[in-house]
């Protein structure tokens, strides 16, 4: 630490021992070239990286910088023999640039922790043989194996029965997830208590964590309207006060010529144009405000939401209505049995053995949904012969010399088996089944509703958003009853692609609606692009949503966007905070230092204290969004 600082130290050291001997060096110190060459080398280690920095801003046309401003500053104070001023002007110049480093590696830390979570090497089977090969040169389908406390290299399907894995460098998410055979493991992830095996998905370049990067890195490049407004206004701003410094110094010179009486002491209104030079010094803006963007998108990524730019940090503060998309946004994007009704004739647990016997064939996602259930429930299936597929109907089997049918409630009517009328108005999925031609239960299907959908609800109510809607390709049944689930008065379903376009169009006609649309599936691409903020689940999210959305939750899960719009509503809040205090401080001592009532010495506590208490505002966002 004190090598990194060690010329300011030194810069430090020299001004406060000139300052003392100022007062107690005697006349030795007094002589002018002794306290010149004192102070000058005071000032060298300072100076020189600031000067360099000008001329190199220079040499890029580009006349009027922060550098620049400040060398004046501190080559004009040693003209009129302010030494120890010039000294302090480029000393904390350089402390409080320090400072603004440290933030700004702080702000990256988020970002830069994704980038370490990439292993070197990937554990491959090849031909019977285990070879450690470079993630880069693994294909798709190859079998990688991940050992406990290993990382995953690239993203795959897993092929051991079950894994738990730590995924908080992709989501935040603290507590390991438990992931089950054919289930997508991501890249990054950690295996916490054994071996497994993953099939290859995609090749090391299309991973969820190459995704992220990609996004995270591409997001400082998307300025938000107000770091562009500053942005501009320093490139007039800068030179403005520059021609205004040289004012102060000249128009009292000219009014002399006119006024006889008037006394003009170059060295005092160059003293006051200096103050005048140095308190303008926009860096405060400059650098505050980029990192204020900088670090709210860190933060968000901590947590799981990637703002693909500034600019969507500001959009996500004015959002008033959203929309969901259903399934895989709002719901878990899977079937899973609900509920088992048996009509007295067998138990649960033989109607779900009879059923997933049958299903355990076929690649129907129903019939994967329903033996991946039983295996769960431990059932032993028994053994089937004779299956018959009757397209749009469902499944004929033999199972110990019976007769069972698996399907809808057509097969029964088709078969002429009786069963209860209410079975027709139940609006989810039902598997029905038969047995010798009589009817014996069924299994209840859904897409279950993610566990904090509820919460994404009622967090989005406590923000003031009320106009809340879902738009779904569901039947409209399904979608109704979550939507009355989950507190939510619109909810519009059996919706083609257009059909989301047209209705997105249409809230888009009310001039006053600000809406974000959250969606997961190739579909809802078009209606991500139309919104004024789209925003993807990215978790198993797919490629074109996520492409198209403007923010990604890393987590597919809905009460993040909550976290999203706290986070741009926080950024924004601090950033003006830092707006607000900068202009106000500067335009303060502006006014005393045109009118000679500031020193140096305040314009340079006033510059660099406001560019510091704005840094320091910013790196706050970190600690604020939790």
């Amino acid at each position: 630490m004190m090598k990194k600082y060690r010329a300011e130290l030194f810069s430090f050291l020299f001004l406060i021992g000139g300052i003392l001997m100022d007062e107690f060096g005697g006349e030795w110190f007094r002589q002018p070239y002794v306290r010149f060459i004192w102070f000058f080398v005071a000032a060298l280690p300072v100076t020189l990286p600031v000067l360099k920095e000008a001329w190199e801003s220079i040499c890029e046309k580009d006349f009027f910088n922060e550098f620049m401003l400040m060398g004046l500053a501190a080559i004009g104070a040693f003209y009129i023999g302010e030494y120890p001023e010039g000294v302090a002007v480029m000393l904390f110049y350089a402390v409080g640039e320090r400072f603004q480093d440290h933030a700004v590696g702080r702000a990256r830390d988020n970002i830069k922790a994704l980038l370490d979570v990439r292993p070197d090497t990937a554990s491959i089977i090849r031909e019977g043989e285990r070879l450690k090969v470079s993630p880069e040169e693994v294909e798709v389908g190859e079998i990688v194996e991940i050992r406990a406390g290993e990382r995953v290299p690239l993203d795959g399907e897993l092929l051991s029965e079950k894994g738990t894995f730590n995924t908080a460098a992709l989501t935040g998410e603290s507590v390991p997830r438990v992931f089950r055979r054919e289930e997508t493991v991501l890249a990054g992830m950690i295996s916490t208590d054994r071996t497994v095996e993953i099939r290859v998905t995609r090749a090391y370049d299309q991973s969820a964590l190459a995704r992220i990067l990609t996004l995270v890195q591409e997001a400082s490049e998307r300025k938000a309207p107000a770091e562009l407004l500053i942005r501009r206004l320093a490139r007039v701003y800068t030179p403005v006060v520059t021609g205004l410094a040289l004012s102060i110094v000249l128009i009292p010179f000219f009014y002399s010529l006119m006024r006889p009486g008037f006394e003009y002491v170059f060295n005092d209104w160059l003293y006051r144009g200096l103050v005048f030079l140095v308190i303008s010094c926009p860096c405060a803006l400059v650098v505050s405000i980029p990192l204020g963007y900088f670090g709210g998108i860190g933060a968000a990524s901590r947590l799981g939401v990637l703002f693909k730019g500034g600019n969507y940090l500001d959009a996500i503060t004015k959002i008033n209505t959203v929309v969901f998309d259903k399934t895989g946004t709002l719901t878990q994007g899977v079937f899973d049995v609900q509920a088992i009704d048996n009509a007295g004739i067998v138990s649960d647990r033989e109607l779900l053995r009879l059923i997933a016997s049958v299903e355990e064939g076929s690649n129907h996602p129903i019939a994967k949904a329903i033996v991946k259930y039983a295996r769960n429930c431990k059932v032993e299936f028994s053994p089937v012969k004779d299956v018959t597929e009757m397209a749009g109907y469902g499944l004929k089997a033999s199972i110990a010399g019976k007769e069972i049918l698996v399907g809808n409630a057509r097969l029964l009517v088709k078969e002429g088996i009786a069963f209860p009328s209410a079975i027709r108005q139940i609006p989810e999925t039902i598997v029905i089944c038969a047995a010798d031609k009589q009817y014996i239960g069924y299994l209840l299907l859904a897409d279950a509703e993610k566990e904090d959908a509820l919460i994404a609800v009622k967090g989005l109510e406590e923000l003031k958003i009320h106009n809340i809607q879902i738009l779904s390709g569901d039947k409209q049944a399904i979608v109704s009853k979550l939507a009355k689930r989950l507190g939510i008065g619109r909810a519009y379903g059996d919706l083609l692609p257009e059909g989301k376009v047209e209705h997105m169009e249409e809230l888009k006609k009310d001039k006053e609606n600000r809406i974000a649309f959250v969606g997961d599936g190739l579909n809802d691409a078009p209606v991500l692009a139309l919104s004024d903020v789209g925003i993807a689940m990215g978790g198993l999210g797919s490629d074109a949503a996520i492409e198209t959305a403007d923010v990604v939750i890393q987590t597919d899960q809905p009460s993040k966007i909550v976290t999203a719009i706290q986070v741009g509503k926080q950024t924004h809040r601090v950033i003006w905070q830092n707006v607000t205090l900068a202009f106000s401080v500067k335009m303060i001592v502006l006014l005393l230092g045109a009118g000679g009532l500031a020193t140096l010495w305040e314009a340079v506590f006033a510059d660099v204290g406001v560019a510091l208490l704005a840094i320091l505002n910013a790196i706050r966002i970190q600690r604020l969004i939790k």
